[in-house]
């Protein structure tokens, strides 16, 4: 499938921003299913300085240093993605170890674990443990965008019982992680209108997040979406991964001044 994204980042500032210096997780990946056929990115005002390179784990990022001074910050990253259908699992590199233990976002504290534990018995498949887990995440909590932000924790999502794809995919990887099945945690994007007969999957119209988990060896990766409750195929483009979703942040940086500021993002998925 070719699909088409654009994403659209918007800062308006109360007063003026005299320096700016943004992180952008903006690219799709390069992929053995995932081919970026085309990408460009816009800013306004124009950045002073420009910088692309891969990351520890591989994605793409762009550093950029906006010098002019300015009251709006628009950052538009349009993108045409082919996607293939995927076998079950995807042997790519990784070292699926660093993806066990905690991170910043992700926390495994007893409550978690239990709730984890009761899609585990002994000698049960880690994919049939995470297919669970999943399912019992969708069932278990609400999705609701006004719910969470991006500093709530881990914890209060588990208390509340509602969240966002964000919040789901901590939680999966963290329950997970706990039953010593490694799991990292994925950025990107579904499409935001499916083909006649597929049903619109919640979350479009932002950007996703999901879960990778690892099998073994000879089988690699796989990943699965706990908002939806299915197996990530060709509706889905990959941008990132990483521990947690600090790691793969879309956009974020440091700002000189900018008094309040108001913030709107657009995402649209389109098949080409």
């Amino acid at each position: 499938m070719k699909l088409s994204v654009v994403h659209e980042t918007h800062y308006r500032y109360s007063s003026p921003v005299p320096l700016s210096h943004q992180f952008l997780h903006l690219t799709p990946r390069e992929l053995p299913w995932q081919t970026c056929t085309a990408h460009r990115l816009t800013v306004k005002p124009q950045p002073a300085e420009t910088d692309e390179r891969e990351d520890y784990y591989g994605n793409r990022t762009v550093r950029i240093l906006l010098a002019t001074p300015h009251e709006e910050l628009l950052v538009r990253a349009e993108s045409e993605v082919s996607v293939q259908p995927r076998a079950q699992a995807t042997s790519l590199p990784g070292e699926p170890n660093e993806f066990v233990y905690e991170s910043p976002h992700i926390e495994t504290w007893r409550e978690l674990t239990d709730y984890a534990a009761k899609s585990s018995a002994p000698k049960r498949p880690p994919l049939e443990v995470a297919t669970d887990l999943m399912s019992r995440i969708h069932n278990d909590f609400k999705f609701d965008r006004t719910a969470t932000s991006v500093s709530t924790p881990l914890r209060q999502v588990m208390k509340q019982r509602s969240g966002v794809c964000q919040d789901f995919a901590h939680l999966m990887a963290g329950g997970l992680r706990a039953l010593g099945i490694p799991a990292r945690y994925v950025s990107g994007y579904i499409l935001t209108a499916p083909p006649p007969g597929r049903p619109r999957l919640v979350g479009a119209d932002a950007s996703h997040a999901w879960v990778s988990i690892y099998l073994e060896q000879e089988k690699g990766w796989m990943d699965l979406d706990p908002t939806n409750d299915r197996i990530v195929d060709d509706e889905y483009v990959t941008l990132a991964w990483g521990r947690d979703f600090g790691d793969v942040t879309p956009m974020r940086g440091v700002i000189l001044g900018g008094g309040e500021q108001r913030l709107e993002v657009r995402v649209t998925v389109t098949p080409l």
